[in-house]
């Protein structure tokens, strides 16, 4: 696939010496789903900002489908759609009226069968001659969306786009952003909901401190860095690790009633089978066994810890 977004080494500082980015880049590809992942502050909406024109990087470039964002402004921008994170509509001002006030300031020419199109697949198109005012948060997100569509671009921003909705509206959001990339859409989602990346995301993209942490394939991160987690309940509690099973690194959960056992899928063998033998072998009664899988979550978490205890 071709690189749609390049960002190459980009430094965002502010007059008061705050950095904001240290040293981005960044190639996302035509088409894909990438999730950017990161906690309050690391810079999701700084480096969103600075591809999409409206803040200037530091150093550094940045292209869209080939163009510049500092020297080929208007070709680089005409690419890309964005859905902010604050919801900044006019009150007064009905739904079409606000999405063909959108494409206009794009120069591009009337196209209401188009417009008509976004609206439906967006489940506003009964709500066309609505204000904005008598519409709900989650509908109001609908048109933000809309209003980013409607000039047609290649590459679709969407910054925490389902903060404030309830499950239902998030799902049906996932959804929507589905057909999007399954129209050739490239989209860049930053969220605070991790299960919106394990759903939807090609990639995964981790951002603390203004640094790019990692970017990796969904799913091979999964493998990588996933584990699973093997716990053993006992019929009766136990005061203490049995020795000869303290050499496995066995964690007492629980009050006692607990085994925990953390072990690597991508290796040829767990171990599972010889300790389950060496857990009866110490005289323990087991009562049930259950796996669990690290999530996403799991992992973010863990490089966040990791970097900031490195610094």
């Amino acid at each position: 696939m071709a690189t749609m977004v390049d960002i190459k080494d980009v430094t965002k500082t502010y007059a008061d010496g705050f950095e904001a980015l240290k040293g981005a880049s960044l190639q996302i590809e035509e088409g894909e789903i990438l999730a950017l992942l990161g906690p309050n502050g690391a810079g999701k909406t700084t480096l969103i900002s600075t591809i999409c024109g409206i803040t200037q990087q530091s150093s550094g470039t940045i292209t869209v489908g080939g163009h510049d964002t500092q020297s080929d402004y208007r070709s680089a921008r005409a690419l890309v759609g964005l859905v902010p994170q604050e919801i900044n509509l006019e009150p007064f001002e009905r739904v079409m009226n606000t999405v063909k006030f959108s494409r206009g300031l794009f120069g591009k020419p009337r196209n209401d069968a188009l417009l008509e199109d976004i609206l439906r697949r967006l489940s506003l198109w009964d709500k066309r001659d609505n204000r904005i005012m008598e519409l709900s948060g989650g509908m109001k997100r609908r048109v933000l969306i809309a209003k980013a569509l409607s000039h047609e671009p290649q590459v679709l921003f969407l910054d925490e786009p389902t903060a404030g909705v309830d499950v239902e509206l998030r799902r049906d959001m996932w959804e929507i952003v589905e057909g999007l990339k399954a129209s050739g859409v490239t989209i860049i989602l930053t969220t605070h909901y991790i299960e919106e990346a394990e759903a939807i995301a090609d990639r995964i993209g981790v951002i603390n401190k203004g640094e790019i942490l990692l970017v990796e394939a969904k799913d091979a991160l999964m493998t990588r860095l996933g584990q699973k987690e093997l716990r053993i309940e006992l019929q009766d509690p136990i005061d203490d690790m049995p020795e000869a099973l303290a050499a496995r690194g066995l964690l007492l959960e629980d009050g006692g009633c607990v085994l925990s056992y953390s072990y690597d899928t991508s290796q040829d063998r767990t171990g599972i089978a010889s300790l389950i033998r060496e857990v009866s072998e110490a005289g323990l009664v087991l009562r049930d066994l259950q796996t669990r899988q690290n999530s996403l979550e799991d992992i973010f978490v863990g490089l966040v810890t990791d970097r900031e205890d490195a610094a």
